[in-house]
């Protein structure tokens, strides 16, 4: 199973299964609706809804398509009254947890075109066997460490000022080699990881 992990209640204070009740109830779908839309079966969305499993960051992201939820969306804060131009270390959104980090600037990004993300990388980490997908273009600086990154057929193994950039619709998959932290600055658009 994959290393990365969403962030769960007990993590961050988000409830990721409350929230993909809400949505999964908010499109009138069943569990076992969504099971079949997002190829998984039944007992992994009561798990997730229940806060009795927490998922990689590539199962969440599977299950969202199913509702057409990016992940940028589904951590989003909706109630923001105002747009924030400028945004402390301690005001970045988490939307990993686990091994890896995706620290997001911004709460809501419904209605914006770019996401940018902080990541961090553990030693081993792994964005999962199942590669990552989606309508967007993303591109990347490594600031520290070594981050394998696997795009199509393609892989590289990149180092501190070495950078990527593709089309996000290509399967692709970000995995540390070695043995200290990796550390990433990323940008995607539009903001639908």
């Amino acid at each position: 199973m994959p290393n990365s992990r969403a962030s769960n209640k007990k993590d961050s204070g988000f409830d990721v299964g409350n929230r993909l009740r809400t949505l999964r109830n908010s499109r009138g779908l069943s569990q076992r609706a969504l099971a079949a839309r997002a190829g998984v079966s039944n007992a992994v969305i009561s798990l997730i809804e229940q806060n009795k499993t927490n998922p990689s960051i590539g199962l969440l992201k599977k299950i969202l398509d199913g509702i057409l939820v990016s992940l940028a969306d589904f951590f989003s804060n909706h109630h923001d009254p105002h747009e924030q131009c400028f945004f402390t270390a301690a005001e970045l959104v988490e939307i990993g947890g686990g091994k890896i980090s995706y620290r997001q600037v911004g709460h809501n990004l419904a209605n914006h075109s770019l996401q940018i993300l902080h990541e961090h990388y553990a030693p081993g980490a792994d964005t999962g066997e199942n590669l990552l997908r989606h309508e967007a273009e993303e591109g990347g600086i490594v600031l520290r460490g070594q981050l394998e990154v696997t795009v199509g057929g393609e892989r590289q193994v990149l180092g501190p000022g070495d950078a990527y950039y593709f089309n996000s619709r290509q399967p692709h998959r970000f995995r540390n080699v070695g043995k200290a932290e990796a550390e990433v600055f990323s940008a995607c658009t539009p903001a639908n990881f």
